[in-house]
């Protein structure tokens, strides 16, 4: 029987959040993403403030998109309220038994969004971790660019990336896409584009 987590909010909730997004100037761009199974990639991640706007944009639509956030965040009395919204905790040291959990929980389940910011950090760097595009394949999740701009106020689970077996040419056209969004983060200088 597959596990049981959590994937809505209530309608009540989901009217507040949607209000507030739009109180905070925010214009939300299209829909959530409508596969059982679904990865949003969260781009530019360069602030913990993404984590709000993000959450207010999906729970605005009633579901919940899990977050990784470090584990060192998971504490009272923030970790219960983490935990509420969806947010998972996880150990960067080891990356590759965090990448294992996820695809995991994400085959347990029977539906699981999964959101993440593929830098890894909320400064800039030159290459972007590909732990999201293994989930992909061995889930058979789909693959949104999702983006929260905020030089305009925008955000969207953007357009669905096409997983094939070659993940450097994949890599390749998600940073293309990612280039003509001309997209500005809450703290412009960590953000890199590859």
């Amino acid at each position: 029987m597959a596990k049981k987590v959590k994937t809505t909010v209530s309608p009540s909730w989901a009217r507040f959040c949607g209000r507030l997004l739009k109180r905070m100037g925010w214009e939300s761009v299209g829909g959530p993403m409508t596969e059982p199974k679904a990865i949003v990639l969260g781009v530019p991640h360069t602030s913990a403030s993404d984590f709000l706007v993000s959450y207010l944009f999906y729970a605005q639509f009633g579901k919940v998109a899990h977050i990784m956030i470090k584990k060192e965040f998971f504490f009272w009395p923030l970790g219960p309220i983490l935990r509420a919204c969806g947010a998972v905790a996880v150990d960067r040291s080891n990356p590759t038994n965090l990448v294992r959990s996820l695809i995991h929980q994400m085959e347990g389940a029977e539906e699981f969004h999964l959101a993440i910011a593929p830098e890894g950090t909320r400064k800039a760097v030159k290459r972007w971790k590909t732990g999201f595009h293994l989930i992909a394949k061995e889930t058979g999740a789909a693959v949104y660019m999702g983006y929260f701009d905020w030089g305009r106020k925008r955000i969207s689970c953007g357009e669905k990336l096409e997983i094939t077996d070659d993940t450097k040419a994949d890599m390749a056209r998600l940073y293309e896409h990612y280039r003509g969004l001309d997209l500005k983060g809450k703290n412009p200088e960590g953000f890199a584009l590859p």
